[in-house]
């Protein structure tokens, strides 16, 4: 293994019922555990999303409504998820983006508080993107030199995502194998939460990405305008940007 662990590294993957971060539900997850000694874990979990899955979304991912009728619902397995991946770091393809966030508004609405502060993150995709800009397929072609399978079933796609990983960290000699550098390295930008609408300035400061604030502080704003913070709690907002706005604006009180 060419990754160097220090502590788990559970790479996962979504197969969801669309891309809205904020209203799309979970069908399916398998996360794979690799431990520092190289043993290895992994377990899938069909999901009912509790909505009806999109025919557009089926036909991808090939997960359909009575495929997961019997299915526990997320907040039934939750805690199980959580168990798996405590005290692991998180890595994926387009996982920064996609998968992270969402994984962490299906914990959040399962009432279990997930800290982004206590995950190094992991993305495969931006290292392949940096280094050869194509998809999964083609970067295990590139990388593994095999035919990925039975792609955009998650179970395929999560132990392509590990296999890809793990050779590009023995492929390219400026990409570092060990996960604090790695999570660096596969960020494009640093951001206070996990969909991007909070980001921070050359003094380290949450900044408001977006509307009338957009690049001034939060801190700041909610000191003068405490009613726009109330707006953005009302507002549809992520659960995880609602959190953070809430840690921020209970510093603003100081």
């Amino acid at each position: 293994m060419n990754l160097k662990l220090y502590k788990p590294l559970c790479i996962f993957d979504l197969e969801t019922t669309g891309t809205n971060i904020g209203k799309d539900r979970i069908v399916e997850i398998c996360i794979l555990k690799v431990n520092p000694d190289s043993s290895r874990e992994s377990k899938t979990w069909k999901v009912n999303p509790e909505m009806p899955i999109p025919l557009e979304s089926s036909q991808i991912h090939g997960i359909y409504d009575e495929d997961v009728k019997d299915a526990p619902t997320f907040k039934q397995i939750a805690s199980k998820i959580m168990e798996m991946i405590s005290g692991a770091d998180l890595g994926g393809f387009n996982s920064n983006r996609f998968d992270v966030p969402l994984l962490a508004e299906e914990l959040l609405r399962a009432e279990i508080d997930f800290d982004l502060s206590k995950f190094k993150l992991v993305d495969a995709q931006t290292i392949f993107h940096k280094k050869e800009p194509r998809n999964l397929g083609a970067a295990y072609q590139f990388y593994c030199g095999k035919t990925l399978e039975n792609a955009h079933s998650a179970e395929a796609d999560v132990m392509a995502t590990f296999e890809v990983l793990d050779a590009q960290v023995g492929k390219y000699e400026d990409v570092p194998n060990e996960i604090a550098e790695l999570s660096e390295f596969t960020f494009h930008n640093k951001n206070a939460d996990l969909a991007g609408f909070i980001g921070y300035n050359d003094k380290n400061e949450a900044v408001f990405n977006f509307g009338k604030y957009k690049g001034q502080g939060v801190k700041a704003v909610f000191q003068k305008d405490l009613g726009y913070f109330g707006w953005l709690q009302n507002a549809d907002f992520p659960l995880y940007t609602k959190k953070v706005f809430t840690k921020i604006q209970l510093l603003s009180k100081f």
